[in-house]
């Protein structure tokens, strides 16, 4: 399971699909331009959401 951190305060986020209660998965996007956004994905593919916010940053997950 995706577990996303705050570097600045250290709260922690993990995620499930709504649609079928699946952990949802770290994964990397690449953008038109070539750039990379960091998401999570249901591995049922019912959809992907960009990382969460807290503190004002994005938050980090490790990719495995």
């Amino acid at each position: 399971m995706a577990t996303y951190e705050c570097k600045k305060c250290g709260m922690a986020v993990n995620a499930t699909c709504a649609k079928c209660d699946a952990p949802l998965v770290n994964d990397m996007l690449q953008l038109d331009d070539g750039r990379e956004v960091q998401i999570s994905k249901c591995p049922n593919d019912h959809g992907k959401i960009k990382s969460p916010i807290c503190c004002g940053e994005d938050m980090s997950c490790s990719v495995s």
